[in-house]
């Protein structure tokens, strides 16, 4: 508006003054530059300034990044440091995820083996107002087992597995946003009980699987981060390695051990982990002609599933139709 009135001005003044009020309308132009510049600035820096007001939360891995983002729907800033595609127990934080969780209100991770640069993170941050949640230490842990099913030493690390164990973990992160932006409370509790109903209707989808099996165990022909999920539903299970194993490629007496079981008992599926090369799984497919099928532990997901919407409950339906073929 303010150039169209000074360009009016310009027009009746040029005809009387000419080249002189040239050099006026110049100046007022680059007064006006000048302004805008400044006003957008101002309303710039107010934007940033309403942003910054949101809750913001850093996650470790993709299930508590999940969680958040659905109790707090667009109130709330949530980042994940693990990205989607890469291996979660080789992680390492970048100078700019440490920034990131010294800048946080909220900070969600696991706890376990995978998350043991943690504490001297945690240590470091000069930022002691950070709410930090270790979720962890909000359900019952269980011993890793072994392939021969003798206890480990070290507590299962992979709490989330357990849709049970879910809704705790959903109930406690809620519990802690809540009251961190009391102003958003009703809608973070609307989103939190809309979130624990999928959850539920999850939780008697396999419940209804496990209730209509022909067989009671499982084979997977790779790591096995399920003992909470299996627990849950009373399953039994072979695997090649534990959890959390660091071993990459297991004896020949487990992959034989594999290989009798599955053609003694007509097993009809073996199963791999997600981005894994499912070396071991095909090879005992290869012997005994069982379906090769995939069981995520939604530690992660890959690219392609990230950008496609794709969401701890989807990834767990997904292995609800696994699970229902393995126990046909």
């Amino acid at each position: 508006i303010v150039y169209f009135m000074v360009k009016l001005l310009w027009g009746n003044l040029y005809c009387n003054q000419g080249c002189y009020m040239k050099k006026i309308f110049s100046f007022l132009l680059v007064i006006i530059s000048i302004c805008s510049l400044l006003l957008y600035g101002c309303s710039s820096n107010e934007q940033n300034s309403r942003q910054s007001e949101k809750l913001s939360i850093v996650t470790s891995i993709f299930p508590y990044y999940d969680f958040a983002r659905n109790i707090v729907g667009d109130k709330a800033d949530v980042k994940l440091l693990l990205s989607p595609g890469n291996e979660p127990h080789h992680y390492e934080p970048s100078p700019s995820d440490i920034v990131a969780i010294e800048e946080c209100d909220i900070f969600i991770y696991n706890g376990g083996e995978s998350d043991e640069w943690v504490e001297n993170v945690l240590d470091s941050l000069e930022n002691k107002n950070i709410t930090v949640l270790k979720m962890t230490d909000y359900v019952s842990l269980l011993n890793e087992k072994n392939p021969d099913h003798t206890d480990g030493d070290e507590a299962d690390e992979h709490i989330w597995t357990s849709v049970r164990n879910a809704e705790q973990l959903v109930k406690k992160i809620s519990d802690v946003v809540m009251e961190k932006d009391n102003k958003n409370k009703s809608e973070y509790e609307n989103n939190t009980n809309q979130y624990l109903l999928s959850l539920d209707e999850l939780d008697k989808e396999f419940t209804d699987v496990v209730n209509n099996k022909k067989r009671d165990t499982v084979v997977f022909g790779d790591r096995f981060p399920f003992l909470y999920f299996m627990t849950d539903y009373g399953l039994n299970y072979e695997c090649a390695f534990p959890g959390c194993s660091s071993e990459t490629e297991p004896s020949l007496e487990v992959v034989t051990r594999l290989i009798d079981y599955v053609r003694d008992n007509n097993i009809p599926v073996v199963f791999h982990l997600e981005m894994s090369n499912g070396k071991i799984a095909q090879l005992i497919g290869d012997d005994t002609g069982a379906e090769i099928l995939q069981f995520s532990s939604c530690h992660n997901i890959t690219k392609d599933e990230f950008n496609n919407g794709e969401d701890y409950i989807s990834v767990m339906k997904q292995n609800c139709s696994a699970l229902k073929e393995a126990l046909s």
